[in-house]
């Protein structure tokens, strides 16, 4: 496997939360490096390790974790199909919303 980085978006208020990620990506096998930035909320992981996979593990912390938007190298395959269920359901909702959202746009 080649080496990868992975940059996740991980809600950490304080030093002792940055501490439960620090924990597990310790543990995690394949990782070579790894950088936790509280005041962004940003991990970077860097090693031969999958994406999901250190999704995964920094889940684990009990912390809320998502891909960093623009970064990270999330899954291919899952994420569209993910995304395709979401909008699939939310289509209809979000039609029958759409009359109620539009005026309160000219007012914002």
């Amino acid at each position: 496997m080649a080496a990868e980085t992975v940059v996740l978006k991980v809600t950490m208020s304080c030093e002792g939360c940055a501490g439960a990620v620090r924990r597990v990506l310790s543990k995690m096998e394949g990782v070579e490096t790894f950088d936790i930035d509280l005041k962004e909320q940003k991990v970077t992981v860097k090693g031969n390790v999958k994406p999901e996979d250190v999704f995964q593990t920094v889940s684990k912390s009990g912390k809320k974790t998502s891909y960093w938007e623009g970064e990270a190298t999330a899954p291919s395959a899952p994420a569209p199909v993910a995304e395709a269920a979401l909008s699939t359901e939310a289509e209809a909702p979000a039609a029958e919303a759409a009359p109620e959202i539009t005026p309160v746009k000219p007012d914002a």
